[in-house]
């Protein structure tokens, strides 16, 4: 699961998700607040409404009628009063003059009466109006469920004959009602719906992105790999055909210097077949048996130099196999003339025959020098380990990477028998690095020499077609 949270994919997805969750979290309080204000507004209004048409009535009909307009109007939230004095003191308005202008629009626009607005806030817990009957107080509340959050306007307006309208009234904000059933399976579903858009997109951003980095490890670990298809955005389309000319650019230039390598050595066999046959026809033995060792010792370097790039250019296909069951069949093969120690169970990919060529090479080279030879192996992270450690003489440090190079021998005598043709070590790291890994050598604290060879296990190469070099 972490893993999928430490991808571009798993962050992307969970960065659209919050940032959605975030909006439609500022929406709905948004729509809440809108809400309120809409419904305070549209109660407001009503009872201005009403408070014109009961100030107008009343200044139209006989003066004997005035009580029974007021118990008319009356209700259990709209209280209306006639006084000699206005019950609002003051006349600025809370509400920026919106109601004093919906009740004077309701009178006539010439009428220039002083109307006085007064909009509060009430607290929790008391009665939604002073002369409403407890009963019914109790159904109210039990109807909004207790949560009031209630505004209480009083509202005076001036009569003709000198009196004022005094309205009272109160109205609370209804509840925000959850539907609970319909919010969740609409969440449900909207996630769902997200979630694979979300998939289906950035798995095209992805997929060519994961494509590429498999191609690039196949190719450190000398695979031969197709052309990547250009699918995906324009940015990554860019960076396939990028890679693209990077794999075509590197396997032309390792194959035209392998050709010229192994043009090279077999151009040298002809004039060194030529140089044997008329060294035979010197008659001084001596120098017939210098020149003819000469020659066999330059004809052991021509072979070796192909053997060389035959093991560059080597198209052999990869295939997994087991560490243990793999060292233990090279043993065989060898006639038993190395210890092998049993390590944990290691399968990675490789070109057997090619690995097995640079094993024997470093098999050999330390039974030559070091008698003894121990291999074992195991696995250190991602990488599979195998060191081939001898009781030798060991090598001097500063000479630890130099033996690598090629035609270099510690061995100073140029014998064969002795120091070899100094490509032997040089074969075994060409291979090595060719799947990604590499040859280190160390001298041991109580003598000898360990050669450790490191192969990267790594994830499994693309499945498509393999070209040969």
């Amino acid at each position: 699961m972490w893993r999928f949270f430490d991808s571009l994919r798993g962050q992307l997805v969970l960065l659209i998700i919050a940032a959605l969750a975030a909006a439609q979290a500022v929406s709905l309080w948004l729509f809440v607040d809108e809400r309120g204000l809409a419904v305070r507004a549209a109660l407001g209004f009503e009872a201005a409404g009403r408070a014109a048409n009961v100030a107008r009535l009343i200044e139209e009909a006989p003066a004997t009628l005035e009580p029974a307009i007021l118990r008319a109007a009356n209700s259990p939230l709209v209280r209306f009063d006639v006084a000699d004095a206005p019950t609002v003191d003051h006349e600025t308005h809370a509400d920026s003059g919106a109601i004093e202008a919906r009740v004077r629009g309701l009178l006539g626009a010439k009428d220039n009466r002083e109307i006085r607005v007064e909009v509060h806030e009430v607290d929790h817990g008391i009665l939604p109006m002073p002369h409403m009957a407890p009963e019914m107080a109790e159904m109210h509340l039990a109807m909004m469920r207790g949560d009031l959050s209630a505004i209480e306007m009083q509202l005076s307006i001036a009569l003709t004959g000198g009196q004022w309208l005094n309205v009272g009234t109160r109205f609370e904000r209804p509840p925000l009602q959850w539907p609970w059933a319909s919010f969740v399976s609409f969440g449900i579903t909207a996630a769902i719906i997200l979630v694979a858009a979300c998939w289906f997109l950035l798995t095209r951003l992805t997929g060519p992105l994961l494509r590429v980095s498999h191609a690039a490890d196949s190719l450190g670990r000398g695979e031969n790999v197709n052309p990547l298809p250009l699918i995906g955005p324009a940015e990554v389309r860019d960076l396939t055909r990028t890679f693209n000319r990077m794999q075509d650019r590197l396997t032309r230039f390792l194959a035209d210097r392998t050709r010229l390598l192994a043009a090279l050595g077999h151009d040298l066999r002809s004039p060194l077949t030529a140089l044997r046959v008329r060294s035979e026809m010197v008659d001084e033995r001596e120098t017939r048996d210098s020149l003819v060792a000469s020659i066999e010792e330059m004809q052991e370097m021509v072979d070796s130099t192909l053997s060389f790039a035959r093991g560059i250019a080597s198209s052999e296909d990869y295939e997994t196999v087991e560490m243990g069951a793999f060292l233990g069949q090279l043993r065989a093969d060898m006639l038993d003339n190395f210890s092998l120690q049993e390590g944990e169970t290691v399968h990675l990919r490789l070109r057997s025959q090619s690995v097995r060529r640079a094993l024997r090479n470093l098999i050999d080279n330390a039974e030559r020098y070091g008698g003894n030879v121990d291999v074992s192996y195991g696995r250190e992270d991602d990488h599979a380990i195998i060191r081939v450690a001898d009781n030798g003489p060991g090598i001097p440090d500063g000479e630890l990477e130099q033996v690598f190079e090629p035609y270099f021998r510690l061995e100073k005598s140029r014998s064969r028998e002795t120091g070899g043709t100094g490509l032997g070590l040089s074969i075994a790291r060409t291979i090595i690095r060719a799947h990604g890994g590499d040859i280190g050598l160390t001298n041991r604290a109580e003598g000898g020499l360990v050669a450790t060879v490191t192969l990267p296990l790594g994830p499994e190469p693309l499945k498509q077609e393999r070209t040969t070099t």
